[in-house]
């Protein structure tokens, strides 16, 4: 369903349009005088760490992370945690930054988060818009997609019909706010639907794919697959068309805590079969809720 724009409950009066933009340099003086710092000590060959910090634990946890981690987007406005969410898949990014992928989606956006709960959240939990500021700028910098062994294509909506070949990808200017039109809108918004060619998306953005589109990206790109997410499935995953060229990987279950669905995660080894473990949201006495928060209606739109 299309997200409709409708009005805040607590008017985001602070955002003046220097935040609309993305930064094209950092300048907080820490930030930069921590890198500075950080160099120095890469340099000098200096551990932040004292060695006797280094655990059996710890080792045992990095030698674990033996395999690389691709997360397909909406990482936020998905439940009454998002940035707690966010800041763990942050932590994992800076922690094992070879290992680790992070995707943009739609909700990776400053208007989306103003209206479906990523905006308030913050504000709830800071009493400013400042961290939900920071955040957005992170996500002017994330990846738009993701190409595993040259054969499996991941990206969060679907294909565009700007885009032909994934050297078209890798140029689309990513850096900004997510665009109401063209081929870095389409990739974060489009869905895959039984349509000939390309149909317009009820969304209002991106646009409907059929199987003739992703069988002749797949042909041009020499992919044998399309991973990507944005749309609720209850089984958790779900192939589209006849050639199973395009899957979709959803991962939060119980969506919105009421629609009862099961989730999955991907996993594609050396042989690029994928394979799905399916998973089901914790019952609700073993779940945390926070002590204040909107009602479910004001929070999911």
């Amino acid at each position: 369903m299309a997200p409709s724009l409708m009005p805040l409950k607590t008017p985001p009066a602070v955002i003046t349009s220097a935040d609309i933009e993305p930064p094209s340099s950092i300048t907080d003086p820490k930030v930069r005088n921590k890198m500075r710092g950080s160099q120095h000590d890469d340099e000098e060959g200096e551990d932040p760490e004292p060695s006797h910090t280094r655990s059996a634990s710890e080792t045992s946890s990095a030698l674990k992370l033996n395999r690389n981690f691709v997360f397909l987007g909406d990482y936020v406005d998905r439940g009454y945690f998002s940035l707690e969410t966010l800041t763990l898949l942050l932590c994992l990014k800076a922690k094992y930054p070879d290992r680790v992928t992070l995707v943009r989606g739609n909700h990776e956006s400053r208007q989306i988060t103003q209206v479906y709960g990523f905006y308030e959240e913050c504000f709830q939990k800071y009493g400013s818009a400042s961290v939900w500021k920071a955040c957005c700028q992170v996500f002017d910098f994330m990846t738009l997609g993701a190409i595993i062994d040259g054969k499996v294509l991941c990206v969060h909506g679907g294909l565009s019909p700007e885009i032909r070949t994934l050297d078209q990808v890798r140029v689309v200017a990513r850096a900004q706010e997510i665009p109401h039109e063209g081929a870095f809108c389409d990739l974060v918004w489009s869905d895959p639907d039984d349509v000939e060619t390309w149909a317009v998306s009820p969304r209002g953005a991106g646009w409907l794919f059929g199987d003739r589109v992703a069988d002749e990206f797949c042909h041009v790109n020499d992919l044998s697959l399309i991973a990507r997410a944005h749309q609720l499935v209850n089984e958790g995953y779900k192939y589209h068309f006849t050639n199973q060229n395009v899957v979709t990987v959803w991962s939060a279950p119980n969506y919105c805590y009421r629609c009862g669905n099961l989730a999955s995660v991907c996993e594609i080894g050396d042989d690029l079969k994928p394979t799905f473990k399916l998973f089901s949201a914790v019952s609700d006495d073993q779940r945390h809720m926070p002590t204040s928060r909107p009602g479910r209606s004001e929070y999911f739109l």
